[in-house]
């Protein structure tokens, strides 16, 4: 899959939104990718599951894990394309953690999928649990890439789509980004 088939799908779902956006980063932005209006059709889901699945392959994972909400979608997909185990890590106290009897073994390989990613964040807060746990991070891979690649996570890093999507602090949005009402279409 390419990334411009990728977009079309998001265009198509009517996932990719245009407007006024405080992103979970606290950043604003003209666009917003709501990949949960894209991933309720589960051929969508098969067929991007499938593609991030096929570049991740070699990194032979042992374990996808995933931040929840936005990850888990897609990160069970791609763990069933690939045969293995799928956890994920859930906000507790505003902060991510494992919970639900999940386990990590000592030296587990495992890949972080995320929907999208801006910053990193979630993403580099799950790298820390699964590395607190004693496992090993093999890479990260994310249906939208916002930074378009300038985000390093120090691993390798595989996207379906990668956008540099402008984005800005609160207090220094442009005059036209200013005039039009905020909105925070992600989840809390």
């Amino acid at each position: 899959m390419t990334s411009s088939e990728a977009l079309q799908i998001f265009r198509d779902s009517g996932a990719l939104l245009e407007g006024h956006f405080v992103l979970r980063s606290g950043l604003h932005s003209r666009q917003f990718f709501q990949c949960a209006l894209a991933l309720q059709q589960m051929p969508v889901v098969e067929r991007l599951g499938a593609a991030l699945a096929a570049r991740v392959r070699p990194l032979g994972a042992a374990t996808v894990i995933a931040p929840a909400m936005g990850g888990l979608v897609i990160g069970q997909e791609v763990a069933r394309q690939l045969g293995v185990r799928f956890i994920f890590v859930e906000k507790e106290e505003g902060k991510l953690v494992l919970r639900r009897g999940f386990k990590i073994s000592s030296g587990e390989k495992c890949l972080v999928v995320e929907d999208v990613v801006t910053k990193g964040g979630r993403v580099q807060e799950t790298m820390d649990i699964v590395r607190a746990h004693g496992g090993a991070v093999a890479g990260v891979a994310m249906v939208v890439d916002r930074s378009n690649g300038a985000v390093n996570l120090g691993v390798p890093m595989h996207s379906l789509i990668a956008l540099n999507v402008e984005t800005f602090a609160p207090d220094q949005l442009p005059p036209d980004l200013a005039k039009i009402p905020a909105t925070k279409p992600g989840s809390k």
